[in-house]
């Protein structure tokens, strides 16, 4: 009923669109998965500027009020982050530039009807909000260029930088990235890092990444990462492990990493002894851990001079476990052994956790009353005429070749070893809905984006039972 309602709906608006298609056009915002909703959060909360006069200077009104949204989360073929680990950063940019397709033309999306598929049209997006730093890393110039000069397309990676480097000017110390193994490969952060450095007149930067392997895959419920009902390791894992040559627990820092054994959070298989002879993390807290240690561990084994004091959070889905990545780092300035302090040399008291969300929704800002099209419209127009979306792709099971995992995605095999260029469409496109996304997923929004939250309800794209 719900959905039927929201149909119903959207046609109408449709209908009634080309008098004032200009102005009620869509901003498009983009992310590998859910993580940007943490953007799109933020400029649904901006009020920094005057909505009269465009200058900085709050005026108790929301920034974007009058905008609405169609969001888009890749599902299908997220993480990002490893598609340059598996030589595919090719396929990736071909899938990435297909989602710009979807937001930047007047398309259609998908509905599933019984055994087939309803099509319905959608708007063109104005703007392009690209809430992803690997897609931001890989791809930016080719979105610009895919898009055309008429959209603007603003990206995550320079707005998180100005805010690091803001910090620094106050208080010096080590700027640590903490991102996506394709963000971090990409050599994005610290690339811009230094070039703003050198053009503000700022000395030669103290900077450490770090990939977070697994980590956004497991705030998603990617079964490769996570697996919310098993209770015994699985040869289907692929995150850090005690026999991952890459991404390996080391059992000498057993107490250091602190992880969680609540419920099924640390799966340990045993021997005879009674020893664990392989561990795997499930649950985002216990990945949070074993990056910020080896993070330290590898600031400690290069000598860092100057404690890290920032932290970017460098993919949209980690400013969800930002209070659980404050609290580790305050354990890891704490942690002692033998009354020494393992990390006070690498880390300092305070570390600023820059999240680049709401530099990002400035600069949306200020590139939207550039393009001289911000929506003039009342509450109650507003509430009348408009309609936000949101989008996920899911696998096209109508290609007889696709490998799908007991969750309903790709398997990893399948979704890293295909190749760029087949033409295949390898991803249907469809709005949000209690099967495509974890229950839990849900909870995480209602708890930690209300305003995000509150849009997806209106929609209404929820199953019945929710």
């Amino acid at each position: 009923m719900l959905k039927s309602r929201y149909l119903l709906c959207l046609l109408v608006i449709l209908c009634t669109i080309p008098t004032v298609y200009g102005q009620q056009r869509p901003i498009g915002v983009f992310d590998s998965g859910t993580g940007g909703l943490t953007v799109l959060e933020a400029m649904l909360s901006l009020d920094a500027f005057n909505n009269k006069t465009g200058v900085q200077k709050p005026d108790g009104i929301p920034d974007f009020t009058g905008e609405y949204f169609h969001y888009l989360a890749d599902q299908a073929n997220m993480p990002y982050g490893n598609y340059a680990s598996e030589g595919k950063t090719l396929f990736l940019k071909e899938q990435i530039l297909r989602c710009m397709s979807f937001l930047s033309t007047d398309t259609t999306f998908a509905i599933r009807k019984k055994e087939t598929f309803a099509y319905y049209p959608k708007l063109t997006a104005k703007m392009i909000v690209v809430a992803c730093n690997t897609a931001t890393a890989y791809a930016l110039p080719d979105i610009k260029r895919a898009v055309g000069g008429g959209v603007p397309v603003v990206g995550v990676i320079d707005a998180g930088c100005k805010a690091a480097l803001a910090y620094q000017q106050k208080q010096r110390g080590t700027i640590g990235v903490f991102a996506t193994v394709g963000t971090v490969a990409s050599d994005g952060y610290p690339k811009t890092l230094q070039r703003m450095a050198t053009a503000a007149g700022v000395a030669s930067l103290s900077i450490v990444s770090q990939g977070g392997y697994g980590l956004a895959e497991s705030i998603d419920r990617d079964w490769s990462f996570l697996a919310d009902q098993v209770t015994k390791v699985r040869a289907e894992y692929k995150g850090p492990s005690l026999t991952n040559n890459q991404y390996r627990i080391d059992t000498a820092l057993a107490t250091v990493y602190g992880f969680s054994r609540a419920g099924n959070s640390l799966l340990c298989e045993y021997d005879e002894k009674g020893n664990c002879t392989e561990m795997q993390l499930n649950d985002p807290v216990n990945y949070v851990r074993y990056h910020l240690v080896s993070l330290l561990e590898k600031m400690k084994r290069e000598s860092y001079q100057e404690p890290l004091n920032t932290l970017i959070l460098g993919c949209t889905h980690y400013p969800y476990m930002r209070d659980t990545i404050s609290l580790v780092l305050k354990e890891l300035y704490n942690y002692q052994e033998d009354n020494v302090y393992r990390y006070r040399k690498v880390l300092a008291e305070n570390v600023c956790l820059i999240d680049p969300a709401v530099e990002t929704a400035k600069e949306a800002y200020v590139a939207l009353r550039q393009l001289s099209n911000a929506q003039e419209i009342n509450t109650k127009k507003q509430k009348s005429s408009i309609v936000d979306a949101f989008f996920i792709a899911v696998p096209n099971l109508d290609l007889p070749e696709i490998k799908i995992q007991p969750d309903g995605w790709f398997t990893y095999a399948y979704k890293y070893g295909r190749q760029e260029g087949s033409g295949k469409n390898f991803v249907r496109f469809v709005p949000f809905d209690a099967q495509n996304i974890a229950p839990a997923t849900y909870e995480r929004f209602k708890r930690a984006l209300p305003l995000s939250y509150e849009k997806i309800i209106r929609v209404g794209l929820f199953s019945q039972n929710r």
